[in-house]
């Protein structure tokens, strides 16, 4: 396994308590070289057909850049805002080859998170204003990664995910990425029914803002998820991607944007 460079000075490192085989960090839009809209650490290709995407050369370039940090190619996803869970350990070699290729194909997996118990397996999450969710068991024998919109949060992804990492939840610790913060995360009354109609006492993390509108606490309403299932160890989920365009892209601020990468594995035993 080649040896992987240190997380750049720049990106978010989950400060939690699990084995340190565990290695997790999160980059930004700085580093790369896309330009423009999408400037600079870019690393999602957009819809194929979109009336505007980034230049696909600076995208492998910007994955290239990544890839340096990481002990092998990552599993890309199509993400599609549910609740399905990807499990890299049993990957054929066709599938891993294409959900690790540059461009993705319509042979990577369609998920909204994976787990492994492999070391030298890279998980990867896509964000720009979804949360990425990293999971943990204390000991390092599996790992899980989730994109956490409201949709995918709303459905259970969270849970799905818990679910396929076979660990007891009081023993796996979670760490929250940037996202869209409760003050800029504006919503309907049908995301607030969403998770209303599932648990009753989600709705405190729901504020009146104008007639029919409510602002939303997508961390917090993670946090409350993640408890009930069992999970006592819940950090991160501090940074707002809407209000720090320096360093985070937004979809909701910008509309046409970049994406952040949240990229996860275990450490091959020296």
């Amino acid at each position: 396994m080649p040896a992987c460079l240190e997380p750049a000075p720049d990106w978010l490192v989950p400060d939690w308590r699990v084995d340190a085989r565990v290695r997790a960090f999160v980059t930004t839009r700085n580093g790369g070289v896309s330009t423009g809209a999408y400037a600079s650490l870019d690393l999602g290709y957009g819809a194929a057909g979109a009336a505007t995407r980034d230049d696909p050369a600076a995208v492998d370039e910007n994955r290239r850049r990544v890839a340096a940090h990481l002990p092998a190619a990552p599993r890309w996803l199509q993400q599609v805002h549910g609740c399905r869970v990807f499990d890299a350990d049993a990957d054929d070699p066709a599938s891993a080859a294409a959900s690790s290729a540059a461009e993705p194909s319509a042979a990577a997996p369609i998920a909204d998170a994976a787990v492994t118990r492999r070391a030298g397996i890279p998980l990867v999450i896509l964000v720009a204003d979804c949360m990425p969710v990293l999971l943990a068991a204390r000991d390092g024998s599996v790992i899980g990664a989730a994109h956490a919109g409201w949709r995918g949060l709303s459905a259970g992804v969270l849970e799905q995910t818990l679910a396929a990492m076979h660990c007891a939840p009081a023993q796996v610790a979670a760490w929250l990425g940037p996202c869209i913060g409760a003050r800029a995360f504006e919503v309907g009354a049908d995301v607030r029914e969403a998770f209303g109609a599932r648990e009753p006492t989600a709705l405190r993390h729901f504020t009146a803002h104008g007639e029919g509108k409510w602002l939303a606490d997508l961390p917090g309403l993670a946090r409350q998820r993640l408890q009930h299932a069992g999970v006592m160890e819940v950090r991160g989920g501090t940074w707002c991607t809407v209000q720090d365009a320096a360093r985070f892209y937004s979809y909701r601020r910008d509309g046409t944007t970049g994406r952040m990468g949240a990229f996860m594995w275990i450490e091959a035993a020296a």
